[in-house]
């Protein structure tokens, strides 16, 4: 059994918030980097008191999003210090202070995994339990317990031939903001489960890949009914599981292009190692290895990222490999650095300088992306390269030094050995 925790994690766009307003007793137009429009004209509407046909938002170019801007709150502090002056037209722009302190936070999370494994080492029932304050806190009061589609996001959602498994939900309160992050709820889970998963290859003493073909188990398409999954409504990303079912054979496809092409299993010297780690979302299939270097101090490289994806048919192939790596990147970034700490409601970070992103030193000094060829109906690519970049590094660390890392970030932790 093992315990896994991610932290609150901040988006930290490159653009922090800001907008222009200006309104009347008639009209009230925003310009502003918005992601949701539609739901800001509506949140707009009810904070000044106007009929929606009254509201006008103008979308601007997005110095990056990720999820914090389809909240509108900079927008309607911009609409109400306009109104409040009569109708002159104002600016608001948020400092990186602001915006780091004044997110909506991606939510903390603590998972349990537990497992009783027969004597081939392999599982033959799986406990997994998972507690974070929900994102529907956002919306309304009391909400405590992570919904459905917060579930579908990693959780429910395993292609393990198990025979036996049970899902348990903990309630958790929310103290602070809770928003939508790239790849969501996939972050916690999939660090989680692509982390015991190396723990059970690594009791079974058994090579990593050959043992994620096992607990894939033979080629078939899962799908998850009463019977499967009593209580659970499977929210697969608002698709039906005729056209976008899980799809195992896919899952490992992904994961044998991978391996081949990182060069898994060659011998590494003690201070070297790789990590894989295997994971759907988005309707896609990812695959991840990396390859790092840890010093007998304890410094952490990143010699090489190789991850590649099933989406389906390609429409764009570099729009795809372009959102890999930027999806890998941003993993990285979280992996290594990313955590939002509060002492007596407070939150700790302000700036880069204490909530650190990844910078070119830290990055893998070689990147490699796939495209597995595909006539499958097209699915995501924007965010499914984000949640195995963790657990991949943190699965290569062991290898390198034979230490576990079961809470993120990876910068808190002695590396030495």
């Amino acid at each position: 059994s093992a315990d896994y925790h991610v932290p609150f994690l901040a988006h930290a766009s490159m653009e922090p918030p800001a907008a222009v307003a200006r309104w009347s007793k008639e009209l009230c137009e925003v310009w502003a980097p918005t992601q949701n429009p539609q739901a800001a004209i509506g949140t707009l509407a009810q904070v000044l008191g106007m009929d929606p046909k009254q509201i006008k938002v103008h979308v601007t170019f997005l110095g990056g999003g990720f999820g914090r801007k389809s909240k509108a709150d900079f927008l309607c502090e911009a609409a109400l210090l306009s109104k409040m002056m009569d109708g002159k037209p104002i600016r608001v722009q948020w400092t990186r202070e602001d915006d780091i302190r004044f997110d909506y936070y991606h939510t903390s999370t603590v998972q349990h995994c537990e497992a009783g494994l027969d004597e081939s080492g392999m599982p033959q029932a799986l406990l997994k339990r998972s507690a974070f304050p929900p994102i529907g806190t956002s919306f309304f009061t009391g909400s405590k317990q992570g919904s459905d589609g917060e579930l579908g996001l990693g959780f429910t959602d395993m292609p393990w031939d198990i025979p036996n498994i049970q899902m348990e939900v903990g309630e958790a309160n929310a103290k602070t903001r809770i928003g939508w992050l790239r790849s969501v709820n996939h972050i916690p889970h999939c660090f989680a489960e692509g982390s015991f998963v190396d723990e059970l290859a690594a009791k079974a003493g058994a090579d990593r890949v050959e043992y994620l073909h096992k607990l894939i188990g033979d080629g078939r398409e899962i799908a998850i009914n009463d019977e499967l999954a009593k209580g659970v409504s499977y929210a697969n990303h608002g698709e039906k599981l005729e056209r976008y079912p899980i799809d195992t054979k896919r899952l490992k496809r992904v994961l044998d292009l991978v391996a081949k092409k990182s060069g898994w299993g060659r011998t590494m010297a003690k201070g070297r190692g790789m990590g894989i780690c295997v994971h759907r979302s988005f309707l896609s299939y990812v695959a991840c290895a990396v390859e790092v270097q840890v010093t007998r101090t304890g410094k952490l490289t990143l010699h090489r990222l190789d991850i590649g994806i099933d989406c389906g048919l390609a429409i764009n192939p570099d729009r795809v490999k372009a959102q890999l790596e930027g999806g890998a990147l941003f993993g990285v970034s979280l992996a290594l650095f990313g955590q939002i700490r509060f002492d007596a409601g407070r939150v700790q970070e302000s700036n880069f300088h204490e909530y650190q992103v990844t910078r070119m030193a830290d990055t893998p000094k070689e990147l490699y992306t796939y495209i597995v060829e595909s006539d499958a109906a097209p699915a995501g690519v924007g965010e499914p390269g984000t949640p195995p970049i963790a657990p991949a590094i943190c699965n290569a660390i062991f290898a390198a030094t034979g230490k576990r890392i079961r809470e993120l970030p990876i910068m808190n932790h002695d590396l030495s050995w």
